[in-house]
């Protein structure tokens, strides 16, 4: 199927990115994408292909590369040049939080901007830009149910550093589009814990917690739930934010159901029952998660939330969209099963 109209995934190497290209290529899109050095496109290639021919059944998939930095104005203007549509999936991220919070704040920010200006000044008809419920769901006292209405408060003591930037970059986004007059249109997309099949060695952050659990890198759990998403419904919910009419100007969280880290474990030891020995099942009382992420950074995104019954609304993404995600349970095993593909979790 041939399709004639032209969309940008930015950050085309990550893990979300790599699936919205899958995507976008079975549909018949004209693909572009972005990446920081064109070093590792060839062998990107062909993990996009092995991908498309495994979860779509095609094989024709073509992406023309650009060489663009968040950091950076250089290559923006002729990686937007011709494209109808923007996925900007690029943001920094990292498996230890920075010690310069600007070291991911700006970028995220920054960069954020300089793709919607340059969207801006080439007529793209809508983007879509990746944030997450990091943005919706910290600096609060609030317990319940959060929605696309609420905000993260990024000036709060308790907000980490990953929500800071998450949330800072998508109120600049709306904030720009309050000021564009070219016409164009924004959606975003608020993603969970993103879990699912991985596509090659370099595998995504949240992934990683699944193989540190399976590798026996820890005792004991955190008493914490959180909202879990397929990576690939994560694309299918990007497509759709792009395409239907009356996701222009919304926001949509991404998760599929909420799922305890405890229930995560038992479930992958039933799964893999060779590793069941290493992967932990004890519950760590919440004051010790809590004096820990005094000293591990890491840790801190998960002690602002123990004690605290959150869940994450999609509602609004399955009845205005008709976005039908994945089992948490499924987007677990997806990714435990690709991960022992890869010889990622020991024997």
């Amino acid at each position: 199927m041939e399709n004639k109209e032209t969309v940008l995934v930015t950050g085309g190497s990550g893990f979300i990115a790599s699936h919205c290209i899958i995507q976008l290529a079975a549909a018949g899109y004209q693909v572009k994408a972005t990446v920081r050095d064109l070093s590792r496109t060839n062998k990107l290639n062909q993990t996009l292909l092995n991908g498309l021919e495994k979860y779509e059944g095609k094989s024709d998939l073509s992406v023309d590369w650009q060489v663009t930095n968040l950091s950076s104005d250089e290559g923006w203007d002729e990686a937007m040049a011709g494209c109808d549509y923007v996925l900007h999936v690029a943001s920094p991220i990292a498996m230890q939080l920075p010690k310069d919070e600007d070291e991911m704040v700006k970028p995220a920010v920054e960069g954020t901007l300089r793709v919607l200006k340059a969207a801006s000044k080439a007529g793209v008809k809508r983007v879509v830009v990746t944030s997450s419920v990091a943005a919706i769901m910290y600096g609060t006292d609030k317990q319940g149910v959060f929605n696309e209405e609420d905000w993260t408060d990024p000036k709060s003591k308790t907000t980490n550093v990953y929500a800071k930037s998450k949330t800072l970059a998508e109120q600049a986004a709306w904030d720009f589009m309050k000021q564009d007059t070219s016409g164009m249109e924004l959606s975003t997309v608020l993603p969970a814990m993103v879990f699912g099949p991985i596509l090659e060695e370099d595998f995504g952050v949240s992934v990683g917690a699944i193989l540190d659990m399976m590798n026996g890198k820890y005792p004991i759990v955190p008493n914490w739930d959180m909202g879990v998403v397929d990576v690939r419904d994560v694309a299918s919910l990007e497509l759709l934010a792009m395409t239907k009419p009356e996701a222009a100007g919304k926001r949509f969280v991404c998760s599929a159901e909420n799922m305890f880290m405890k229930d995560q474990n038992e479930y992958l030891s039933e799964l893999f029952p060779e590793s069941a020995s290493k992967i932990p099942k004890r519950v760590a009382p919440n004051w010790l998660i809590k004096f820990l992420a005094l000293f591990l950074p890491a840790l801190k995104m998960i002690a602002e939330g123990l004690g605290k019954e959150r869940s994450m609304d999609s509602s609004q993404a399955r009845n205005l969209l008709g976005w039908n995600p994945r089992s948490a349970k499924e987007a677990v095993k997806s990714a435990a099963e690709s991960a022992k593909e890869f010889g990622l979790i020991e024997d």
